[in-house]
């Protein structure tokens, strides 16, 4: 925390401009040292503009945004040189800046930086780098909802519920004598604890929300050979992603493509047709698409409208009953001869310019979509979704003490664990490894 660091902030290749950041007590001193326009002592949030000059050489014309402490995103001394973009010019100035005595950032340290010095907290760090990786535009506003602190507000609400409450019981049970305090019976610490509990519930129901707007859903297409499984994925990505053709066991392995669905990233995996077969590389491609249907979100069972059920797609209906599915009876352009009943059940076929929409609105109902999309306000990482679901456990074994009767000073345990918890969500309480490797996931630059 006490050394100056400097990286390159933008992505490195060719292009107009480069941003090298500088952050640290030497920041401004080390960045007068090679520019030519130098900076006054009370200017702050200013661009500037100039060359920066090494061993008499001109190394760029530049522009040098200087930010002083501590409004800045550090809370530090901060300084971004904007200069032409491409290789040899970006690296060369961080070269004289590491020379000047500045240290390479490691990844995520100026975030980590704008944490430990309270400019944000742990929540809103990890925000800032979903917003920098979001493919779609619910991942942008999940992530900007929490750098926003609408999230961090309702992680807040109720640890301020938890720690009245406990504090109430510490009252009660050390100074019962005190009337003016809150009498801690029973029946009013389960009315107090359905209150919270209703808020955490909202939080965990919103963080299976979040992680498939974080993570997106995986769609696994599996059917018989040539009943049009690569033909939809094609038609989905309208590109012509994996090869089609009349031939069964065209597709002997994993295709892969992601489409936007509402604003959520949908994963669609094309496999190779499950069937009984001799043939070597055809059953490695069969093992792989049953690997693929049992690690999916949801199975698409595509089945050949035109053609009737034989033993194996009745095995295919079996196997994937007790999963999250839809039935996609393909090839509406025929004569359709399948005749089954199933809640997910829709037709379709890869023909007409609309003949999967029934498809799309099949995906957004199966998963809410357009009920996610309305608020994104959730938790989204495996991190926090492991913290608040614990939370919640705390919460719930603190309701069945109470039915129990287990004394109150007892049920005040899980209490604290429930708030603790809730703490590391946001970063009022953790560990240093844990912040080590959680920032280790950023780019350099940020």
């Amino acid at each position: 925390m006490d050394d100056t660091i400097c990286a390159i902030a933008t992505s490195l290749g060719v292009g107009a401009i480069s941003i090298i950041r500088i952050s640290g007590s030497k920041a401004i001193e080390v960045t007068n040292s090679i520019f030519s326009n130098k900076i006054k002592t009370n200017e702050t949030h200013i661009i500037k503009y100039g060359h920066i000059i090494n061993d008499n050489e001109i190394i760029d014309e530049v522009l040098v945004m200087v930010m002083r402490a501590p409004k800045t995103y550090t809370v530090e001394d901060v300084v971004e040189i904007n200069c032409h973009g491409g290789y040899e010019t970006t690296n060369n100035i961080l070269r004289i800046l590491l020379n000047k005595g500045c240290r390479l950032a490691e990844p995520g340290e100026f975030t980590k930086r704008a944490f430990l010095n309270g400019r944000i907290n742990l929540l809103e760090s990890e925000a800032v780098n979903e917003l920098i990786t979001a493919k779609t535009s619910s991942k942008r506003k999940l992530a900007l909802n929490q750098i926003g602190g609408n999230l961090t507000k309702l992680i807040k609400d109720i640890r301020e519920d938890l720690v009245s409450l406990m504090a109430n019981i510490e009252v009660n049970i050390d100074y019962p004598e005190y009337t003016d305090n809150l009498e801690i019976t029973n029946n009013l610490l389960n009315e107090k604890l359905v209150e919270i509990s209703k808020k955490l519930e909202n939080l965990v129901k919103g963080a299976k929300y979040g992680k498939i707007v974080s993570d997106g859903i995986k769609v696994a297409i599996v059917g018989k050979p040539n009943v049009g499984k690569s033909s939809i994925l094609n038609h989905l990505l309208d590109e012509q992603k994996a090869i089609v053709t009349d031939i069964a066991g065209t597709t002997r392995d994993i295709v892969e493509g992601s489409i936007s669905l509402n604003g959520i990233e949908v994963l669609l995996i094309d496999t190779a047709g499950i069937h009984d077969t001799e043939d070597i590389v055809e059953k490695i491609g069969v093992e792989k698409s049953n690997q693929a249907l049992n690690d999916a979100d949801v199975v698409l069972l595509v089945l050949d409208g035109s053609q009737n059920l034989d033993a194996d797609d009745q095995k295919l209906i079996d196997l994937i009953k007790d999963k999250t599915h839809i039935i996609f009876i393909n090839k509406s352009d025929k004569d359709i001869k399948v005749d089954i009943k199933d809640d997910n059940l829709v037709i379709g076929n890869t023909k007409d310019i609309n003949g999967l929409d029934s498809l799309k609105n099949k995906l957004i109902e199966v998963f809410n979509i357009n009920d996610i999309n309305k608020d994104l306000t959730y938790l989204s990482n495996a991190r926090q979704i492991d913290l608040v679901n614990k939370a919640n456990d705390s919460l719930i074994r603190a309701k069945d003490s109470l039915d129990q009767n287990i004394p109150i000073d007892m049920i005040e345990s899980d209490l604290k664990t429930c708030f603790d918890l809730l703490g590391e969500i946001i970063g009022d309480t953790y560990e240093e490894a844990v912040i080590d490797r959680l920032f280790k996931d950023f780019c350099v630059g940020k």
